[in-house]
This record gives C-alpha cells, sequence and structure tokens, in this order.
C-alpha cells in the first residue's frame, strides 16, 4: 500500500518536471523567435537612419556653400562702403586742415595790425604825457597869475573875495526876494482860482497840515491816603506788601515825602487804572497783605473789564453807529483811560466822529460811515502800550480783524500820512482830527512849555531886518509883526511873511496853524492946540 502511495507521487513529481521542461522550452523558443524579430527591425532602423543622415548632411552641405557665398558678399559689399566712408572722412579732414591753415593766417595777420596799433598807441601815449606835463607847467603858471590878479583886485576894491561873495549874494537876495514874493503870490492866486472847480476835495485837502507834536504825556495816578500811618501798611514788613503790589499791578508806586499820597507810575493807563481801584479798595478794607491783594485785583480786574465793555456800547449808541462787532467794544472803551498830549482820546474820537459825519453830510458823502472812521481812527491807542508798533500799524490790524470796512481801515492808516488816501472819508477824518486837535484848550501844556514857544515866535520875528515889535496873541496862533515903513516895502512885507512862516515851520513844533500877519503903515501925527 505504501509502496504504491509513493510510486505514484514519484509518477506525479516526474510529470511535474517534465510539463515545466516542456513549458520553459516553449517560452524559449517564443522570447528567441521575438529576439531575432526584434534585432531585425532595429536592424532595418538603423539603416534608414543612416540614411536620412547622410541625405540631411549633403543638403546641409548645399545650405552653408550658400549662407558662406552670401557672407562673402555681404561682407564685401561693408568693406567697399566703409572705404568710401574713409575716402569722405579724409577729403573732410583735408578740408578742414586747409581752413585752419587760412585761419591762422588770419590770425597772424591780426596780431601784426595789433602790434602797429599798439606801438602807435604807446607813442600817443608818451606825446601825451609830455602835453600833461606842458599843461601843468601852463596851469601852475595861470594858478599863480590868478592869485597875482585877485590881491591886485582886492586891493583895489579894498574888499577880500568873500567878503565880495557875500555883498553880491546879499544884493542878488534882495533883487530877487520881490520877485519870488510876487511869483508865490501869483501862483497863490491861480490856486485860490482853481480851487472853486475842485471844491470837494480841495475842501477836504485845506485842513490837512496841521497837527504837531507837544510835549506832556500823562503816566502816573496819585492815591489819597487817610493818614500818613497808611503808608507803613502799605509797605510792610520788610517792603513785603509793596513789593507783591509792584509785582501783581506792574507799575511802579511811589512813597515819598508828600503828605497822605501815594504815586502810581506807569505808561500803561489800564495798568494804572487797575493799580489806583485795587489800592483804593485796599485802603477802604484796611487788610492789607499779599494774597488778599492779589484776591482784590482780581476781582477789580474782571469788574473793570465789564466797565470797559460798558463804555464802548454807551459810546457806540450815543453816536448812533450799527452794526460794530462786540470785540471792538472794549477796545473802545479803553480809549477813556488813554490821555494823548493831555487830551481824552475817547472824548477827541467822540468829537472827530462828529466833526466828520457834519463834514461827510455837506459833501453828499456817507455821515454814517464818516463818523464810524472818525471814532475809530485812533483805536490803535487803546494797545500800543501793550503791543510793539505805532498806533496807526495796530490800528489797521484791529481794525481788518473785526472785518470793519475798507474806507475805515484806510482812515486808520492814513490820518497821520503813513498811506495813501483812498477814499473821499479819510481826507474828512484827517481834518476833522486836526480840528479836534487844534481847538483852543484841547490840549495841555505846562507853562514853561507855553513862554517858550511864545519867546521862540518872537525871537525868530524879530531876527529879520526891518521888524519893530512883533506880538503873539491867541496863545501864539495869531502873530503879528509890526515894519518900519521906510525901511520894508509892501513887497518886502510880502516876502517878510513868507521867510517867517518858513522859519517857522522848520524850526517849531506847535499844535495847530500860526497865522503870522506882518503890518507896515505909515502915520503922520499933529497936535491942535
Amino acid at each position: 500500500m505504501n509502496e504504491s502511495i509513493i510510486v505514484g507521487l514519484i509518477s506525479g513529481i516526474v510529470c511535474l518536471i517534465v510539463g515545466a521542461l516542456a513549458a520553459g522550452l516553449v517560452t524559449y523558443f517564443i522570447l528567441k523567435r521575438r529576439k531575432d524579430s526584434a534585432l531585425r527591425e532595429s536592424e532595418k532602423i538603423l539603416e534608414n537612419a543612416k540614411d536620412k543622415a547622410e541625405r540631411l548632411l549633403e543638403s546641409a552641405k548645399l545650405e552653408g556653400k550658400a549662407e558662406k557665398e552670401e557672407l562673402l558678399r555681404n561682407a564685401e559689399k561693408d568693406i567697399s562702403e566703409r572705404k568710401k566712408q574713409i575716402l569722405q572722412n579724409e577729403n573732410k579732414l583735408d578740408q578742414r586742415e586747409s581752413a585752419l591753415d587760412k585761419r591762422e593766417d588770419v590770425i597772424i595777420q591780426r596780431e601784426d595790425v595789433i602790434d602797429q596799433k599798439r606801438n602807435a598807441l604807446e607813442s600817443r601815449e608818451d606825446a601825451l604825457s609830455q602835453k600833461e606835463n606842458e599843461l601843468a607847467e601852463k596851469e601852475k603858471a595861470y594858478v599863480a597869475k590868478e592869485e597875482s590878479l585877485d590881491k591886485e583886485l582886492e586891493r583895489v576894491a579894498n574888499l577880500t573875495e568873500e567878503e565880495a561873495k557875500k555883498e553880491l549874494l546879499a544884493k542878488v537876495e534882495v533883487k530877487e526876494a520881490k520877485r519870488i514874493a510876487l511869483y508865490r503870490e501869483q501862483m497863490e492866486e491861480e490856486a485860490e482860482s482853481q480851487v472853486q472847480d475842485k471844491a470837494k476835495a480841495m475842501l477836504a485837502f485845506a485842513m490837512d497840515k496841521y497837527a504837531q507834536d507837544v510835549t506832556t504825556e500823562h503816566s502816573s495816578s496819585t492815591v489819597a491816603l487817610p493818614s500818613d500811618e497808611m503808608k507803613g501798611r502799605i509797605i510792610g514788613r520788610e517792603g513785603r506788601n509793596i513789593k507783591s503790589m509792584e509785582q501783581i499791578f506792574g507799575v511802579s508806586l511811589i512813597i515819598d515825602d508828600t503828605p497822605e499820597t501815594i504815586t502810581c507810575s506807569c505808561f500803561d493807563p489800564i495798568r494804572r487804572e487797575k493799580a489806583k481801584l485795587t489800592l483804593e479798595a485796599l485802603i477802604k478794607d484796611g487788610r492789607i497783605q499779599p494774597g488778599r491783594i492779589e484776591d482784590l485785583y482780581k476781582r477789580i480786574s474782571t469788574e473793570f473789564d465789564d466797565t470797559l465793555r460798558r463804555i464802548g456800547e454807551q459810546t457806540v449808541f450815543k453816536l448812533g453807529l450799527p452794526r460794530i462787532s462786540g470785540g471792538l467794544l472794549p477796545y473802545i472803551g479803553r480809549l477813556k483811560y488813554r490821555s494823548s498830549y493831555g487830551q481824552n482820546v475817547l472824548d477827541h474820537s467822540i468829537q472827530v466822529a462828529y466833526l466828520s459825519s457834519v463834514m461827510a453830510s455837506e459833501l453828499g458823502l456817507d455821515p454814517v460811515m464818516a463818523k464810524r472812521a472818525g471814532l475809530l481812527h485812533d483805536i490803535g491807542k487803546a494797545i500800543d502800550a501793550e503791543q510793539e508798533g505805532s498806533h496807526v500799524q495796530l490800528g489797521s490790524q484791529l481794525a481788518k480783524k473785526f472785518n470793519e470796512p475798507d474806507p475805515v481801515i484806510n482812515a486808520i492808516e492814513s490820518h497821520h500820512g503813513d498811506a495813501p488816501k483812498r477814499y473821499l472819508i479819510s481826507e474828512l477824518v484827517q481834518a476833522a482830527d486836526t480840528l479836534s486837535a487844534a481847538r483852543p484848550g484841547a490840549r495841555s501844556e505846562t507853562l514853561e512849555t507855553y513862554i517858550k514857544r511864545l519867546e521862540q515866535i518872537e525871537t525868530i520875528c524879530k531876527s529879520f531886518d526891518g521888524v519893530q515889535t512883533s506880538y503873539a496873541l491867541q496863545s501864539g496862533r495869531d502873530v503879528r509883526v509890526m515894519v518900519v515903513p521906510e525901511k520894508v516895502s509892501d513887497d518886502d512885507a510880502k516876502a517878510m511873511a513868507i521867510n517867517i512862516r518858513d522859519r517857522i515851520e522848520n524850526e517849531m513844533q506847535f499844535p495847530g496853524q500860526i497865522k503870522i500877519s506882518v503890518i507896515r503903515e505909515t502915520r503922520a501925527i499933529q497936535v491942535a492946540k
């Protein structure tokens, strides 16, 4: 049983081996056949590729030969063209060389001409120098001869050269003074006749030349004390109180031997007024110490600012001016505490406003605009103690800031001649300003200044030859000059009035205008007995 199984297994194994060998042989022959066919195909492809490569090589050789021939032809053309260009450039260079040679010849010729002219000039200079020397010698001889002649003339005339000049000038001056006076009189008459044709413009311009500076200006205020003991309390221990006051107020406090009086000195009138009010309140309250001083000053400053605004409102209401900016009202109020030559600036501005309005109405202009310009023409004086610049510049800046009309701004800028007048109202404001300032009594001055001004006027009048006496009347605004009729003719009197006027204008400063009257009269006096 076991043997038959083993034999069966062996026979199975043999069958398997034989089948495997048979399958392997079959596969081998199939693969060999495929290999042979693949070799044959690859040989065919290689042969085809060789044929194509040979054909491409032949065609490439043919094309390269054609390109080579084309490149050679192009290169020959380029070479020929470059040769032509080279020849052309050589010809141009030859032409330039010939032109340079010609220029060089011309330059050489010019140098020769210049050398010749230089030699000629040098010879002329030598000749001129010789002539100058000769002329100098002749001039010396002439000067010596002239000096000898002058000495001879001085000996014969018994006058020196300066004396002769002075005598001749004096004769000419006397001779021509009459003609000048007559000519001026004729010109003035002609101007007066032309004024009739230009009445409106000349009426305002005729009042232009007035205002001049006078000397005094208030810069201090006095505060009355109940007793001299209050001075010690104001000074305080080691000067503590007065130092605090000067620092807070911004003024100088002067305590001297004047009984029951203390002085506040400051150029700013607003600071001075605030300091005065604070001092009066402290004296009334009796409690004087640094803390109390500062608190009271702040309260009074606030109340004072409200007061300034009320003053501005009252002024505008009084003048009947509409639509003035509220920002300008405090500045108008500040003018009440500002003085110019002793004249209150607010009162002066109100007067100028009224005068400008009246003149504008007479000339057919806008009286309200003229009144507005007159009120604000000196508005810059409200801040000229605090800021740099003239009151004209500061006033113009304020008016522009608060959008005032152009006629008002121009009146502010031109009322002292700092800018041209572009509106007739500006002429009216300047004339009204002069009239208000020159009104008798409008501006105050010291007695010493007043007497000195009158003496100076009379001295100028008496310095002219032929003047018998002179009188300054109406505070120096009317001057009467009495002349000797035998020495001064009528024409001489006219010339003398003009000369006195010119000297007063050039040598003096005075408010308003001065009328000069030269009086020449002959009196025949007899006494009947």
